[in-house]
């Protein structure tokens, strides 16, 4: 009895040493974990970037031409690489509209890139996306029909905006635009896809692009009309129209030209073109179908 005293200290005594030593493993732990912790971060904080990953939607620019744009750029320490730096470089590839860059750990960068959509050719070198910016780049590159805008500096999304306009009418018609001026004094003039051309003036467009398309018909079937030769013969001529100018209240004017030349024909342009033609009233078109000649 006279031992337990003893014994029982001698218990507390153990159980704070294995105490003691379990603090000390863990310490220990804990400070070499640190210590390789603080190696593999200074390591890395070192490493370069060994990928670069180029993506998005991209029918013109090229994956060397980004990876060329962004060589000037030290990619030898991953975490001190500017993703502002190299979205600024790669913005300013022609046809590059917007671009994204992330960097992923360990050592990937990725870049995003979304290219410019070409709707139109504007004033012959620059090119107009569908949200009326102009930009240049290689015209070659594009592979579809665009249409040709010519007109004042910064009107390009008021062109655009109207394109659309006479494009959703005409498209009835099966005809679209292949050419649109718009003058210094914001007049319209349009080229249509059988070489017709269209002079619409200043105001009411929209009603006389309807004339237009109301009358467009009757007039291309009176494209024959006989002209009388030295020898007082008549002979039968085809003609196809050249122009109409539509810059009347209660009637156009018709420009005509022979189909025999139209394979030698170069076509003018249209602010050239409406320098003569022959008036016609809505009263006089409606007599045509009763069978009178076109220039009565």
């Amino acid at each position: 009895m006279t031992n337990n005293p003893n014994t029982k200290q001698n218990q507390q005594a153990l159980t704070f040493g294995l105490g003691l030593a379990f603090f000390v493993v863990v310490l220990m732990s804990l400070v070499s974990g640190g210590w390789w912790l603080v190696q593999k971060l200074i390591a890395q904080e070192t490493s370069p970037v060994s990928s670069v990953v180029i993506s998005g939607e991209m029918p013109y620019t090229q994956k060397q031409e980004v990876l060329n744009a962004i060589s000037a750029i030290d990619l030898g320490n991953f975490f001190q690489v500017s993703v502002n730096d190299i979205q600024a470089e790669v913005s300013v590839l022609p046809w590059v509209y917007s671009v994204a860059v992330r960097k992923q750990w360990p050592d990937e960068v990725k870049i995003y890139i979304v290219d410019q959509t070409p709707v139109a050719l504007w004033n012959g070198d620059f090119l107009l996306n569908q949200f009326g910016k102009a930009f240049q780049a290689d015209i070659n590159q594009v592979k579809h029909a665009v249409p040709h805008f010519y007109g004042p500096e910064g009107s390009e999304i008021l062109a655009l905006e109207n394109y659309a306009n006479f494009s959703s009418l005409l498209n009835y018609s099966a005809l679209s635009i292949d050419e649109l001026v718009l003058s210094e004094r914001f007049s319209w003039q349009l080229t249509l896809s059988d070489g017709v051309m269209l002079n619409l003036g200043r105001e009411e467009r929209v009603e006389r692009i309807q004339r237009f398309i109301d009358l467009y018909p009757l007039i291309k079937s009176h494209g024959s009309k006989k002209v009388k030769k030295k020898n007082n013969s008549n002979k039968l001529l085809k003609q196809a129209v050249d122009y109409i100018d539509l810059r009347y209240d209660t009637g156009l004017a018709v420009g005509w030209k022979s189909v025999a030349k139209l394979s030698s024909i170069k076509w003018q342009k249209i602010n050239k073109i409406l320098n003569c033609g022959e008036k016609l009233s809505l009263a006089m078109l409606s007599t045509i179908e009763e069978g009178l000649a076109l220039n009565a």
